[in-house]
């Protein structure tokens, strides 16, 4: 794949700090130093999941959002590899592909003379081109019996996530999205608001969980929307945290009820915890400590599928926070299912 970038051993040693005493994370993941093959040199590996980026905010700006995205793979690698690695987690079952860089489109993208309408709908084209190579790369892991943790960019990549999971399991998948935003925007040409809608009219999505929606960032014709499609369900933030209407555990357990009854996705946007930098960071959302709940709640389940962390803007002096952050989800998630019950 020409947009993928390997994570090789001399770029895990360069950031791998080791001390004496210690095993780190990234001494015992494996890597893939030279592909031939995608679906064979994953699918010969003894591994159970499969690890990589996305480092591109195309779709965000296609959507009018926050730049930044791209930068939350890097961010996280450099955290994960250097948590340590003990009785809790088994790192030699995991394979840390690299990333799927988009640096050169966003360097066009951003250097073109076009119109600011023209750049949008030149985004959306570009979005379409990483859809294919999401979808590829998903369908790739998960035909090869492995399940992929998919870090960074925008939320429109939750559609290759879909995509290319229906593919490999040749059915409709189920998603639960912890979101501020329902993503189920109108169908304009593709960006991160609108993945799931794309996913849905086009037979790769069946059941869909919004989790905390912001009652504040709906439309009334968007509400209308998911109260009228089928297979869609929701609540909102201010039910849950604000107006304790419904409570987190029996919502999760809805939520589970809603699509664990076959294999799901699990989405997780940074837009929803609160004071988390991302592409609309909210000072009101879900604490850190919610999330990881949630996480392992649905990771614990032996339908879920895949991981997908998205819409995190890491910055210079934030972006050891947010890659702890990420790197606790993703040990959560790799935790909760290696202890599945169900």
């Amino acid at each position: 794949m020409h947009n993928l970038k390997l994570l090789t051993s001399k770029k895990r040693d360069a950031i791998v700090a080791m001390r004496k005493g210690e095993t780190k994370f990234g001494e015992r993941i494996r890597l893939i130093d030279n592909l031939t093959n995608i679906y064979e040199n994953i699918s010969s590996l003894d591994v159970d999941y499969v690890i990589f980026g996305i480092s591109e905010d195309i779709g965000v700006y296609a959507n009018h959002g926050k730049p930044g995205t791209y930068r939350a793979f890097e961010a996280a690698i450099k955290v994960l590899l250097n948590t340590q690695t003990n009785a809790f987690i088994e790192a030699e079952k995991i394979l840390v592909l690299g990333n799927l860089n988009y640096s050169e489109k966003q360097k066009e993208l951003r250097k073109s003379s076009l119109s600011e309408k023209e750049k949008i709908d030149l985004a959306r084209k570009m979005v379409e081109a990483i859809d294919k190579d999401v979808t590829y790369l998903v369908h790739n892991i998960i035909k090869a019996g492995k399940k992929p943790i998919i870090i960074g960019g925008g939320h429109n990549n939750a559609y290759g996530n879909i995509k290319g999971s229906s593919l490999a399991l040749n059915k409709t998948l189920n998603v639960i999205n912890f979101d501020a935003h329902h993503d189920f925007r109108m169908l304009e040409g593709r960006h991160s608001g609108n993945g799931f809608n794309y996913a849905h009219h086009e037979g790769f999505l069946q059941n869909y969980f919004i989790f905390g929606l912001h009652e504040n960032y709906i439309s009334q014709n968007s509400l209308e929307t998911l109260n009228t499609t089928e297979g869609v369900n929701f609540n909102t933030f201010e039910a849950l945290e604000i107006r304790k209407e419904l409570k987190f555990k029996s919502e999760i357990k809805k939520a589970l009820k809603h699509i664990s009854d076959s294999e799901f996705g699990i989405e997780i946007d940074c837009d929803a915890i609160k004071n988390i930098p991302s592409s609309a960071k909210t000072p009101s959302g879900f604490s850190v400590t919610k999330t990881r709940r949630f996480i392992h709640a649905f990771g614990s389940h032996k339908n879920a599928t895949y991981l997908h962390i998205c819409e995190a803007v890491p910055k210079k002096k934030t972006e050891t926070q947010v890659g702890k952050l990420i790197s606790y989800l993703i040990t959560d998630f790799l935790k909760a299912h290696a202890n599945r019950n169900s």
